[in-house]
């Protein structure tokens, strides 16, 4: 069992935690091995794979997934388009991100994004704003303008009611073109597949804040 410690000094995190991800459900693949990828569109995967996460290694997410490397490979392009190729601006993306952590309370994912939510614009009563799972009496608050708003209550309807109901899938339209609607839905998908994904590896979430812990 691996544990991440983490000090209240970050801005990001509200208390000293530690963060357990348990034991691994299948084991990690060995690109170093020669029997692992055997022929030359497996290998080509693996180097696609590389090329985005440079100039980090492979991720553990990744190193399960190769164990089907059609699916790293689409997997890879998905994720490669959600964070680099769509129109949305930073913020609207980030902020979608960061709700999809805090309703799914994987803090790694919310350390991860929550600062870069900033340097696209999302100051920091905001994100104490969006931190907060239940946000009850506090929408529509002037805090978050009413485009954010729109992708908020996408963002969790989608997340924890699958469905979304009419009237906020129509606030979602009032402030993005058909071709956005898009790109927010995908990228509102994208980390709610991620969490589903990483139970094949058993993760654990969080019970409490955690910054800067990349499991």
């Amino acid at each position: 069992m691996r544990h991440c410690i983490q000090a209240a000094k970050n801005p990001f995190s509200i208390k000293r935690t530690i963060v357990r991800a348990a034991a691994m459900r299948l084991p990690y693949i060995d690109p170093a091995d020669p029997k692992a990828f055997t022929t030359p569109e497996e290998k080509a995967i693996v180097a696609r794979v590389r090329g985005r996460r440079a100039p980090r290694p492979l991720q553990p997410l990744d190193l399960t997934l190769l164990h089907s490397p059609a699916i790293a490979d689409g997997w890879n392009s998905f994720l490669g388009a959600i964070r680099t190729k769509t129109s949305l601006p930073d913020d609207v993306r980030e902020v979608a991100i960061c709700r999809v952590a805090v309703i799914n309370q994987a803090w790694y994912e919310w350390a991860h994004h929550a600062p870069l939510a900033k340097a696209g614009g999302v100051n920091e009563e905001a994100l104490a704003l969006l931190e907060q799972p239940d946000l009850g009496g506090k929408k529509g608050s002037e805090v978050l303008s009413q485009k954010l708003w729109a992708v908020v209550d996408y963002t969790d309807a989608m997340t924890r009611d699958v469905a979304v109901k009419d009237a906020v899938f129509q606030k979602l339209r009032e402030h993005f073109s058909e071709q956005e609607v898009v790109e927010v839905t995908a990228t509102v998908s994208r980390p709610n597949a991620t969490f589903d994904a990483r139970q094949i590896r058993g993760e654990m979430h969080a019970d409490s804040h955690v910054a800067g812990c990349r499991l």
